[in-house]
């Protein structure tokens, strides 16, 4: 049976935090989208009632507010994005129309002083976060922000075009595709901003610290393919997530691909458990804060991916945890048989991931934590760092 699949509660060992002000940032993305006109009428109405806000919140918990703001209001101009050019739009099944739109707003975001798209909203939210980002970011910063919104768009373009034909690419693909057309890395920059510094290219470029920040992605994508599974097969329209990839290349019923995608997830929960541990005893303070954003980001997504509309889908209500595991389902330290992360694992010495005690974490013996919606985040003094795994 497609529909109806009751979605388990995942692997979560990061404890929740959230701004204390995060209904406020919901509202102030609200007004801009309403500002700029992001999307049909009807797009962001419903976008407005996703609680962005909330979600940058649970992201940067103790970050600048103005970037807080910031976040959020790219995280809504990306879904007017991926919600209304690709997914809704007509430019979501016609990639070859999709490739010169898209790239026009990336020379916006690289040159927002282009007379280009002057009566486009996107175009115009996007040369506003591009001038507030020069307020908060490092050129380097910027730089690279331009360069994951290139691989954002391409991928979506990928996508486009499996969308256009019908497809369903292996797993394989679908691993590499989704690294990138979650928008997970296109907002990595605004984390080093929200929290005032920048990790320097010679950390940010290890090979395993790039094994971290792809691990972080994956599970935050993978979760956010079990969250939405009940919205996007009922939507009477072309979808695309790893239960449907893994039912479609794998002879998996509903019910076995989402149990496999589970452990999927948990195994590169555990490998990211013990590359943090490693990497922050030798560290630098930014590379410890680096690795602090990511996980930050995984707990926040799973919050928000369990309480937003937008999953929930109260009109026909998803089968959804109130609750996540404190064990996984897989800690194998075997790679995954995904050729295109499998190197992942050799970034890890081999053995048991480290014991680790969270402070504030919300986990209780074996069973499933309650989620604490709105639990309000230890304020950090200035010159100290946060560290959830040191």
């Amino acid at each position: 049976m497609e529909h109806g699949v009751l979605v388990p509660p995942v692997y979560s060992p990061i404890p929740p935090a959230i701004h204390p002000r995060h209904e406020h940032f919901d509202r102030r993305t609200a007004a801009w989208a309403q500002e700029f006109g992001i999307g049909s009428n009807a797009l962001r109405e419903k976008l407005i009632g996703h609680e962005i806000g909330t979600f940058a919140a649970r992201i940067l918990p103790d970050g600048d507010e103005e970037v807080i703001a910031l976040l959020a209001d790219f995280v809504l101009w990306l879904f007017g994005v991926d919600d209304g050019h690709c997914e809704e739009g007509e430019l979501g099944t016609d990639p070859k129309e999709l490739v010169p739109e898209l790239s026009r707003l990336l020379r916006i975001a690289q040159n927002p002083q282009v007379p280009m798209l002057t009566d486009d909203p996107l175009a115009a939210g996007l040369r506003d976060l591009r001038r507030r980002m020069e307020l908060h970011g490092t050129p380097a910063q910027l730089a690279r922000w331009v360069d994951a919104l290139r691989e954002y768009f391409l991928s979506v373009v990928w996508e486009a075009s499996h969308r256009s034909k019908g497809t369903v690419p292996d797993l394989n693909d679908y691993t590499l595709m989704r690294l990138y057309d979650g928008a997970t890395s296109v907002v990595m920059p605004l984390l080093e901003m929200g929290r005032g510094y920048e990790l320097q290219p010679h950390e940010r470029d290890d090979t395993a610290v790039r094994a971290a920040a792809e691990m972080a992605y994956f599970i935050i994508t993978w979760d956010n393919d079990l969250f939405s599974y009940h919205k996007e097969s009922r939507a009477q329209q072309w979808y695309l997530n790893v239960v449907r990839v893994l039912e479609h290349h794998h002879g998996m019923d509903p019910a076995q691909a989402m149990e496999t995608a589970v452990a999927q997830r948990d195994r590169v929960m555990c490998l990211f458990l013990r590359l943090q541990a490693r990497l922050s005893a030798t560290g630098s303070p930014q590379l410890r804060q680096y690795l602090d954003s990511l996980a930050a980001f995984i707990r926040a997504a799973q919050d928000w991916g369990i309480s937003s509309r937008r999953y929930t889908t109260p009109e026909d209500p998803a089968d959804l945890p109130t609750a996540f595991r404190d064990t996984p389902t897989d800690d194998s330290t075997e790679p995954l048989d995904i050729p295109a992360v499998s190197w992942w694992w050799d970034t890890v010495p081999e053995g048991p991931a480290p014991a680790a005690s969270h402070r504030g974490s919300a986990l209780d013996g074996n069973r499933p934590a309650e989620v604490p919606h709105l639990a309000v985040p230890e304020r950090v003094p200035a010159g100290r760092h946060r560290h959830t795994y040191a």
